[in-house]
């Protein structure tokens, strides 16, 4: 065998023909081996690989394998790493604030499982985006792991309280766009509907966030009943807009006035009977399952509903208007995905 690959070393030197040769005196087929080209073998070696990796032909299924593989390769790259890729989507910055656009499937804290998060290498954002003594950057909000979007970070701990009481006192205006099915009913208004966690006794026992409301309908002659307020709950308000809509689907715009845990997913798919396109998990209640979606939006996804479990979270922070001093008026573009969602949709929106 050592004899053989010092020959096959030297035919690769000598070019085709050696190559040949050495095909010749590994399979034992002489016939065989003098009708294969070095081209053909190239080929079935790409071939051989391509079977090996099982690239899924279902456009949503390979586009959320990437997405999956983004957020993968983003937990085991180095930090450095990491926060190269931060400062690469770093849209704006001042003495004060630095904001990013937040990736799809990136943590904002650590937790069980989590390699790498935007809170741990903050750090070296600083360094990166000033110098190697820079004050670590503060967060001052946060957004689910699979929401994208405007975030904003603070280069220090003044400003960073600063901005922190501005969320809190609601003085932050926040928008988003969401993709959800259906179309709402008014196609604009406003949800004010108080919202609590609480546990769903399943197969499978969760913990959900859900609508707390202050009333409820008296079956005797259907009228409205004020009932005493669950302690637990806490007020929350969205004021939504319909952008666009087609394919059994809506493009909202919008605006949450508080911000309770999960708050925009629970008023748009108990609220307003509008889940968000991906949100698998405000899509039922009392059972982990993928969303279940109309035909006319699974034909122009080119999407079987069995493969629905693969689509992503189409929630993103489009637009933030921070007083700090002046207003700051700050945007983020929709991700690719998102865009591309649009597009297959037939969601079209009038370009700012």
């Amino acid at each position: 065998m050592a004899a053989a690959g010092g020959a096959a070393r030297q035919c690769w030197r000598r070019g085709g023909a050696g190559l040949t040769r050495t095909v010749r005196g590994l399979s034992g087929s002489v016939r065989e081996a003098e009708g294969l080209r070095a081209e053909e073998l190239a080929e079935r070696l790409r071939s051989s690989a391509g079977q090996r990796r099982e690239i899924p032909k279902d456009p949503a299924q390979r586009q959320l394998r990437e997405l999956t593989a983004l957020s993968q390769q983003l937990q085991r790259v180095h930090p450095n790493v990491l926060a190269k890729i931060l400062k690469q989507e770093t849209v704006y910055q001042n003495e004060e604030i630095v904001v990013i656009n937040k990736p799809y499937g990136l943590p904002v804290h650590g937790g069980p499982g989590i390699k790498n998060c935007i809170a741990d290498v903050l750090p070296i954002l600083a360094k990166m985006l000033e110098n190697m003594r820079a004050e670590p950057l503060h967060l001052c909000h946060r957004l689910d792991k699979e929401t994208t979007g405007v975030m904003v970070l603070a280069r220090n701990r003044e400003t960073a309280d600063k901005v922190r009481l501005l969320f809190k006192t609601r003085q932050v205006e926040k928008i988003y766009w969401a993709i959800v099915l259906g179309d709402p009913d008014p196609a604009e208004g406003i949800v004010e509907i108080p919202i609590v966690e609480k546990e769903v006794q399943s197969h499978q026992s969760h913990y959900k966030m859900t609508l707390a409301p202050n009333y409820r309908l008296c079956p005797e002659d259907g009228k409205v009943v004020k009932i005493r307020r669950n302690r637990s709950a806490e007020s929350a308000v969205t004021r939504y807009r319909r952008l666009a809509g087609a394919s059994a689907c809506s493009l909202l715009e919008l605006q949450p006035i508080t911000g309770v845990k999960h708050q925009i997913r629970v008023h748009l798919a108990y609220g307003l009977g509008c889940p968000i396109l991906g949100d698998h998990k405000y899509s039922h209640w009392s059972k982990l399952a993928p969303q279940k979606l109309p035909v006319l939006t699974l034909r122009r996804l080119k999407l079987q509903q069995s493969k629905a479990r693969h689509l992503p979270l189409h929630l993103h922070a489009h637009r933030l208007c921070l007083p700090l001093g002046q207003p700051i008026d700050l945007v983020c573009k929709p991700p690719r995905f998102f865009q591309k969602t649009l597009k297959k949709l037939e969601l079209d929106i009038a370009k700012d």
